[in-house]
C-alpha cells in the first residue's frame, strides 16, 4: 500500500472560507507541486510499480496531485484531513483503517493521496509534501514500514 502526501501546496492550513467542493477556496497546488506529482507518477511507471487503485482526499490539493500522477482516481472521505478539527482524529483514522479492511488490491498496490495528519496518524510517519510511505497490512493489523520516496528518488 502507498500512502502519499499531496505535493506542494504553499502555506499552511486553509482558508477560514475554506469549501469543499470550490477549489478557489483552498490551498492548492503550486506550479512546484504540479510538476512534483508529475514526476511522481512517472518515478512510479518507470520503477514499475503495479497501481490497482488510486483513492484520494475530496480536497482539491489530493485529487490534482492523483490525477496528475495517475491521472484517474476515486474520492474518500476517510482520506480528508482532520488538521483544522483535531478532535475528528480518532474517529477520522478508524474511518481510514475500514477503508483499508474493505478495499483489498489483488496483484497490484493500493494507493491513498491524503494529508500529512492523516499518514501521520495512521502510521508514525511526518511524510513531507508529495512523498510516498509504502506500508503492509499485516495479519495483525498493524501497518509495517516498508519504505519511503520521492520522485527525486
Amino acid at each position: 500500500m502507498v500512502l502519499i502526501r499531496h505535493a506542494a501546496a504553499p502555506g499552511f492550513g486553509d482558508p477560514p472560507h475554506f469549501r469543499m467542493g470550490d477549489c478557489s477556496t483552498q490551498r492548492n497546488l503550486s506550479a512546484e507541486g504540479r510538476r512534483q506529482a508529475r514526476d511522481l507518477g512517472e518515478a512510479i511507471r518507470r520503477r514499475k510499480i503495479p497501481i490497482e487503485k488510486v483513492y484520494s482526499s475530496q480536497w482539491c490539493r489530493c485529487k490534482d496531485t492523483a490525477a496528475l500522477a495517475f491521472g484517474s482516481f476515486l474520492e474518500h472521505p476517510a482520506l480528508n484531513s482532520f488538521f483544522e478539527h483535531p478532535a475528528l482524529k480518532a474517529s477520522q483514522t478508524e474511518a481510514l483503517k475500514a477503508l483499508l479492511r474493505q478495499v483489498r488490491p489483488g496483484s497490484g498496490n493500493l494507493v491513498l493521496v491524503t494529508h500529512q495528519v492523516n499518514i501521520t496518524a495512521l502510521t508514525g510517519v511526518v511524510p513531507t509534501e508529495g512523498e510516498l510511505v509504502v506500508v503492509r497490512d499485516e495479519p495483525d493489523g498493524r501497518l509495517r514500514l516498508l519504505g519511503r520516496m520521492t520522485a527525486s528518488d
